[in-house]
């Protein structure tokens, strides 16, 4: 589901200025389903390598799969999860507020997104056999910390002490096993961690640290089922010798023409619908962050502001590290190997099979307006949708806009008047929405369209003793947790003994659709950046368990639910500001493909393990086509007479960079590969991949070129 790797801005971090300009690993759609029989009562659960989901991805999916299988998979029975990385193409989601440093609605963003899902849904639907589920349960070890604890900390001292943490370590993995063949066919784990250990200063396109996990361990289990035979490493300095002096009898090929789908037969990865699949799910993320050696002045070096997270003042200078700092894509590893290393342990050693029901339960609200019940007979309700000042401040993953700070109860009169010559908020919202005051008044904005959701979507997934909570936003750790133990409750009092205190309950944050963030009323009252972000209001969490215990206690006693408000469908509203390639060409005398900077042989004669070899080819803008179940980058390795793929742009260790040439504007892509330390010594050279317009009517032609070969001892 890679989208375009040039020129589209990343959805996470609202920065104008982040732009994809290449590819790092590619990002992907993987699905489970579960059915009671071939027949029988069944669910879809799809986990994104994006931001988050979308409600008008859910539609357009549910259409295609409508004319595939009629009412087979519906709103009901089908989630879609993101993962929250923030190194995504945007421009895939319907609400205006979530298009404007996306140049508006990008369709080939969004297409590719809808099209992985539907295909990932029809290869599990294809690939349904007998089969059981195991699960597992552990704690990652140091991938997370609370990112506002000093928002954690308005939480009543009493629930505080009931845990260890002010974040939530623990992992949950379901194993699948196929029935028929004994093999394990995949393995979906949650897991509470942000997906931000790329900053918005990253331009390639990235699953981030939950991504990373998903390769890692795909291909280790990959790996273990292999045949144990293994290609023996021989660096004495006569083969050295041998593979240097070959590898300089090799030259760059020169761009030449290829298929629209030759990319696909280079690719090391084939999805040929026998994979082995392994996701690694987002849970109550809202308040953590991966970045876990905390956050510090940049120019001070110490730590930021407790309160405000800023350092004199400047949210601009407070930002958070990773535990690969200053590196972030090491640091994006670290996590991803916390998680992956995690979730391996609990995969051998998963022993409780889940039997029983495969139930599920959904409904639409609008939470602009819902009247809750508080203890005591107290009634409230929540608001239309609004943003506070701490919005705008951003986080210490990514600060926002200058001049403001989390935290933040007031706004200066300039921002005061923007505000209000987009949307001056009614009394009745400005109360409502107390103690955060209103910088955007996203819930009563509706030029050109809808800025924010009214109507967002809840629902219970059950697979035996296993419950997911499918949330459409970020909870924050303590109102993830609040909403867990209400839920188990009301099953265990409500379910004739059909759950229990071994019930797991598991959240599956950013789901079916987006809506921010979700913190506790205490949190609220700070006004830090996931409160001032919490959309509906003070009393949005008890909203939330209010409404989630109504669908637990239908699903306990075996009864419907009301179906609810459909959300709109505002695919016709939607407006794209982004322009399409005009046509490409490479500068006279050469071809795309060409060899601009050719491989830089070390002095030795030869690369060693952690080194970068790279070459620059004359080439076109990606967007002209994804490549999609293909490759922008290869690197190949002779053996014998055959050049035989050995990494592609889903590798870890690949870079896929492109850009515009500043001096002459003709496009140029950059291939570097990091030799990892299980590479095999032998002659080497990278290929590249593209495809190209001469004008935007003209039909698209695709081409390659290799550089000259070198070697790895």
């Amino acid at each position: 589901m890679t989208g375009p790797a040039a020129d589209v801005n990343m959805m996470g971090y609202a920065s104008i200025e982040q732009h994809s300009a290449g590819i790092h690993f590619r990002l992907r759609a993987r699905t489970f389903i579960v059915a009671e029989g071939p027949q029988g009562v069944r669910f879809a659960f799809v986990n994104l390598d994006a931001g988050m989901a979308s409600q008008l991805v859910t539609i357009k999916v549910l259409e295609r799969l409508k004319s595939r299988y009629g009412n087979l998979y519906n709103e009901d029975n089908l989630a879609i999860s993101g993962t929250h990385t923030h190194a995504g193409p945007g421009g895939y989601l319907q609400y205006y507020v979530y298009s404007i440093t996306t140049a508006g609605f990008v369709p080939q963003s969004f297409d590719a997104i809808v099209t992985a899902v539907e295909l990932s849904i029809v290869q599990a639907h294809e690939n349904l056999k007998p089969g059981s589920v195991f699960i597992n349960k552990g704690d990652v070890e140091n991938a997370g910390i609370n990112r506002s604890p000093s928002a954690y900390l308005f939480n009543p001292a009493d629930e505080r002490a009931r845990y260890s943490t002010d974040v939530d370590t623990e992992m949950t993995l379901l194993k699948f096993i196929n029935g028929e063949s004994g093999k394990s066919i995949g393995a979906f784990s949650w897991f509470a961690t942000h997906g931000t250990s790329m900053s918005k200063d990253n331009r390639l396109i990235s699953g981030d640290n939950k991504g990373a996990a998903a390769r890692f361990f795909e291909d280790w289990f990959t790996s273990t089922t292999k045949s144990s035979s293994k290609v023996i490493a021989n660096t004495s300095a006569t083969l050295s010798s041998r593979l240097i002096q070959k590898a300089k009898e090799i030259n760059a090929t020169g761009g030449i023409s290829c298929g629209k789908t030759t990319s696909q037969s280079f690719k090391v990865r084939k999805n040929d619908n026998s994979r082995f699949v392994g996701a690694f799910c987002q849970s109550n993320v809202g308040d953590v962050t991966p970045n876990v050696l905390g956050a510090f002045c940049n120019d001070t070096g110490l730590p930021c502001d407790f309160n405000h997270s800023s350092c004199h003042g400047n949210n601009q200078l407070c930002l958070g590290r990773g535990p690969g700092y200053p590196d972030e894509i090491l640091s994006t590893k670290i996590i991803g190997e916390r998680q992956f290393q995690t979730a391996v342990d609990l995969f051998k050693y998963a022993k409780e099979e889940l039997t029983g029901k495969v139930d599920y339960r959904h409904t639409y609200l609008n939470f602009t307006d819902i009247e809750v019940e508080l203890d005591g007979n107290n009634v409230v309700r929540t608001c239309p949708a609004a943003l506070g000042p701490g919005f705008a401040a951003g986080t210490t993953d990514g600060p926002g806009f200058p001049g403001f700070q989390q935290g933040d109860t007031e706004i200066s009169e300039e921002w005061k008047r923007f505000r209000d010559s987009l949307k001056k908020p009614s009394k009745y919202q400005e109360d409502c929405q107390q103690p955060k005051p209103l910088l955007l008044d996203t819930g009563e904005m509706f030029k050109p369209y809808a800025w924010a959701p009214a109507i967002l979507p809840i629902q219970i997934l059950r697979l035996g003793k296993l419950v997911i909570l499918s949330v459409p936003g970020e909870f924050t750790t303590m109102a993830g947790r609040r909403l867990r133990e209400a839920v188990k409750e009301t099953l265990v009092s409500n379910g004739n003994g059909e759950f229990d205190d071994d019930t797991h309950i598991v959240i599956a944050g950013l789901t079916n659709t987006y809506s921010q963030y979700i913190a506790t009323f205490e949190e609220y009252k700070q006004q830090r950046y996931e409160a001032s972000s919490t959309l509906y209001g003070p009393h949005t969490l008890s909203a939330y368990i209010q409404e989630f215990k109504k669908l637990a206690e239908a699903m306990a006693k075996g009864e419907n639910m009301i179906k609810g408000p459909p959300p709109p469908d505002l695919s016709s509203v939607q407006q794209s500001y982004l322009s399409d390639p005009t046509g490409d060409s490479p500068p006279p005398g050469k071809k795309f493909g060409d060899v601009k900077q050719d491989i830089t042989i070390p002095k030795r004669g030869s690369f060693q393990k952690g080194e970068r070899p790279s070459a620059t080819f004359w080439s076109a803008n990606p967007r002209y086509d994804l490549l999609t179940e293909g490759t922008f980058a290869v690197v190949e390795m002779l053996q014998g007479e055959r050049w035989v793929p050995a990494y592609d742009d889903d590798d870890f260790c690949l870079y896929f960079k492109w850009k515009v040439d500043s001096g002459t504007f003709y496009g140029l892509a950059t291939i570097e590969w990091e030799v990892p330390e299980d590479a095999v010594s032998g002659v080497y050279q990278l290929r590249h991949f593209g495809s190209s317009k001469k004008t935007k009517e003209s039909p698209t032609e695709y081409f390659t070129g290799a550089s000259s070969a070198f070697s790895v001892s």
